[in-house]
């Protein structure tokens, strides 16, 4: 066989070890588990690391405040020194709405060695703590939760005994560019992290939804969480790990009840997006950036191209295998899309995508080289850690 033809062979053959091998990490039914109502409803402190988020905190905090939660819960948001007032609105809308009890704290600029938010994930726990919460709710300022969305989270969370508790909220697919990339993280992150190996018992694979974890309160003092990940980037992957290391058991899943709400209009925002922590999860490793990329081209790029090639060159066997990898990739993409109720057209496309994912990570890792690291929201991480392994 030609060359390119061995290519295209390749690539087949990782699409199914991907298809079958892989935790059907394509499959979009990991929801939260059955559950049923406690007999009694445990205390739940609700903590906001919140940063310049008066944009979008007029329609995310109104839905913490309108839980309807049988037992007793309170919202601690914290102010990480913000400029456009975030404070004082998420005051002004809890006068307003009424509902949970709202406490806002300031907890001043990161001391070295922590990022922002898990310094004003810190604080916030900490203040929490002090009415011996048994679970905590961490949960970005950009998330909006149904009325049930609390209730339901303890309610798995005490059926099955588990310590963490994790939704990947439904991201905001309005524009074009959301419609192209949005749903394609979603579905790049689970073939990194299968929901369902991570949900197997004593499973060895650990990752959470940053924008929603509910967390048993004595777990994450056993893991020593924030502390022990005071440098990630990547906290949520980060959190999970460690709190597999103290023991705990995990669930992650897709929401049906959270909502992210936070616009991305423009390619250039879903490219800070993904560029701002992509090399931190390399381990700023040259080495895996390069495995990365060879990977990427030849799982996500070689199909079409192959398809192509070979069709010009009357090469059956690269037209033959190319085309056929393009149709196991397109076919499990259509799940991920019917979750974001987009139309199933946009599925052979995703090469193209993945080409820019590729270009996004190249990217994080020339910014990390120029001395920017991740940056967010003003704040600058020359060398952000990755989500530590142990």
């Amino acid at each position: 066989m030609s060359v390119l033809a061995w290519i295209a062979v390749g690539s087949l053959a990782a699409w199914g070890w991907l298809l079958l091998g892989q935790g059907f990490f394509w499959r979009t039914d990991q929801r939260l588990p059955r559950r049923e109502a406690p007999p009694d409803w445990p205390d739940v402190a609700v903590v906001v690391p919140a940063r310049d988020e008066a944009e979008v905190l007029p329609v995310s905090l109104p839905s913490l405040l309108a839980q309807d939660y049988p037992g007793r819960a309170e919202i601690v948001l914290v102010d990480d020194g913000s400029t456009d007032g975030t404070g004082e609105l998420a005051r002004a809308l809890s006068g307003r709405y009424g509902g949970l009890p709202l406490r806002v704290v300031r907890p001043g600029e990161p001391e070295p060695g922590w990022t922002g938010k898990l310094w004003a994930l810190r604080h916030g726990i900490e203040l929490a703590s002090a009415r011996e919460p048994e679970y905590l709710l961490l949960t970005d300022a950009d998330i909006a939760h149904k009325p049930d969305s609390l209730r339901e989270l303890v309610a798995a969370a005490r059926t099955h005994n588990l310590d963490l508790v994790s939704q990947m909220a439904r991201l905001r697919v309005a524009s074009a560019w959301e419609r192209l990339v949005v749903p394609a993280f979603v579905y790049f992150f689970s073939q990194l992290y299968p929901f369902r190996w991570v949900n197997r018992p004593e499973a060895r694979t650990a990752a959470a939804a940053g924008g929603c974890v509910l967390l048993r309160a004595e777990t994450a003092e056993r893991a020593g969480v924030p502390d022990a990940i005071r440098q990630a980037v990547i906290d949520d992957v980060s959190l999970a790990r460690a709190v597999q290391r103290a023991g705990g058991s995990l669930w992650l899943g897709l929401a049906e009840r959270v909502d992210s709400v936070r616009p991305y209009p423009r390619l250039a925002d879903l490219w800070r997006m993904v560029s701002r922590s992509a090399y931190a999860q390399l381990r700023h490793s040259p080495l895996l950036l390069g495995g990365t990329v060879v990977g990427l081209a030849l799982v996500y790029l070689a199909p079409p191209v192959t398809l192509c090639a070979g069709v010009a060159a009357h090469d059956a066997a690269a037209g033959w295998a190319g085309g056929l990898a393009w149709a196991v990739m397109t076919g499990t993409y259509l799940p991920m899309l019917r979750h974001y109720r987009q139309p199933l057209l946009l599925a052979p496309l995703l090469p193209f995508t993945a080409l820019l994912y590729l270009l996004m990570t190249v990217d994080s890792a020339v910014q990390h080289y120029r001395g920017r690291g991740a940056a967010w929201k003003g704040r600058t991480y020359a060398r952000p850690q990755a989500a530590p392994d142990r």
